[in-house]
């Protein structure tokens, strides 16, 4: 591993204020997806109600997505972005005014929720997408995908944390004032960025039709196809197993939102550091061999924590699980946009948003379902064994000799 790797992206000036704008705004993003996960478990104290919640923000990447990589492609995605960012500060201050006005009512989270999926919908593909723009050198973009990666992960550490601390202490009002306060940082930024001119290729307005030239490129292309459907089986079967960690924190282990929070940050951890670990490899280092061996760690890992009752131990198994899980996506993202041509980068990156984004809430909905019906230890367990399934069918895919280093 090589540190100088992981940090020669920040020499172009795009990627640092790209970087610490996301930074502090997704903090506050990761604060306000706590508390109101806590807040749907509280009132309703049903794990499915979690998942509902998790169904209304991210379900319209299921739908919208691929509309959002047209969008990314065929108009400026610095501008897509501004616009995205700004609903998304919209619907922050009005979570913030209607909550601590004492409308605590789950049609409105839920409503909410909604509207900042739809936003994601199309902020996702053109702001990913952009990554490309943002560096000097394309030899720097797995790192920057790497390290854009471990920014999320570490807001996903940094946030819970602080969720779960300012619950206890200030009330949930404060993790959504955080967070809508958090989006004057990232729309500066993104305003003092100055990116190259890009030929707009994707003309017309035929959408059908420029559906139609992303889906048949994307199933053509064998790299981008096989991790296109990798993703959405991990993403759809497996991942959603954090659906259920509201449980654990309140009935199996008899905590508060200062217990949830713990569990958040120890999968955290896992997380920035899968991904730091990721960023820091040498170019020509097989991302896919990692890729297999941390869906193994995962698997294995989700299997002894469905057995654990002590706390100490289960935040132990939580960092594990999300030192395996969370690699998966930048690995798969680097991928495709490596194998990816820039006039069909937007899409290739709308397809994956659908199969990474789009099938997690509908993950959430079924393991909230069955953990109702046959407890959320025996789920667990379960995705364990399909995580390890998933590793083993892909394994020729992930073990042949790989194309562009990767």
């Amino acid at each position: 591993m090589e540190l100088g790797n992981a940090f020669r992206v920040f020499s172009s000036r795009n990627y640092r204020y790209f970087f610490f704008g996301q930074l502090i705004s997704r903090m506050g993003t990761w604060m306000q997806r706590t508390a109101v996960i806590w807040v749907v478990y509280t009132m309703t104290h049903s794990v499915l109600w979690v998942g509902i919640t998790t169904f209304a923000e991210q379900f319209p990447s299921f739908i919208l997505s691929p509309a959002g990589g047209i969008t990314a492609d065929k108009y400026d995605r610095h501008k897509i972005v501004i616009v995205t960012q700004t609903v998304s500060a919209i619907q922050a201050i009005l979570l913030t005014f209607i909550y601590a006005n004492g409308w605590h009512n789950i049609g409105i989270l839920l409503s909410l929720s909604l509207l900042l999926g739809i936003a994601n919908a199309y902020d996702i593909p053109a702001r990913q997408s952009m990554v490309n723009e943002l560096v000097d050198s394309p030899d720097d973009l797995p790192g920057a995908i790497a390290m854009n990666s471990s920014l999320n992960n570490f807001a996903r550490l940094a946030g819970p944390a602080l969720a779960g601390i300012a619950m206890a202490t200030l009330g949930a009002t404060f993790c959504f004032a955080s967070n809508a306060i958090s989006f004057v940082a990232v729309i500066y930024c993104l305003i003092k960025l100055r990116l190259p001119h890009r030929d707009l290729t994707v003309k017309g307005s035929n959408i059908y039709q420029q559906f139609k030239d992303g889906w048949l490129y994307v199933r053509k292309n064998e790299e981008i196809s096989k991790i296109l459907t990798l993703s959405a089986l991990l993403c759809f079967l497996v991942t959603t197993y954090n659906t259920l960690q509201p449980y654990f924190a309140k009935d199996v282990f008899h905590g508060d939102a200062a217990t949830y929070g713990y569990i958040n940050t120890a999968t955290g951890v896992g997380a920035f550091l899968s991904t730091f670990f990721i960023a820091s490899q040498k170019k020509g280092k097989s991302l896919k061999k990692i890729l297999l061996i941390n869906m193994i760690l995962l698997g294995v890992g989700l299997l002894m924590m469905s057995f654990v009752t002590k706390l100490p131990v289960y935040l132990f198994m939580c960092f594990v699980c999300g030192f395996g899980n969370m690699s998966a996506i930048p690995i798969c993202n680097t991928i495709i946009q490596t194998a990816s041509s820039d006039e069909m980068r937007g899409r290739s990156v709308g397809f994956f948003t659908m199969a990474t984004m789009g099938t997690l809430p509908l993950g959430s909905i079924v393991v909230g379902f069955f953990a109702k019906h046959f407890s959320a230890q025996n789920c667990q367990l379960v995705q364990g064994i399909i995580c390890i399934i998933i590793a083993f069918v892909f394994l020729p895919y992930l073990l042949r000799k790989p194309k562009n280093n990767l």
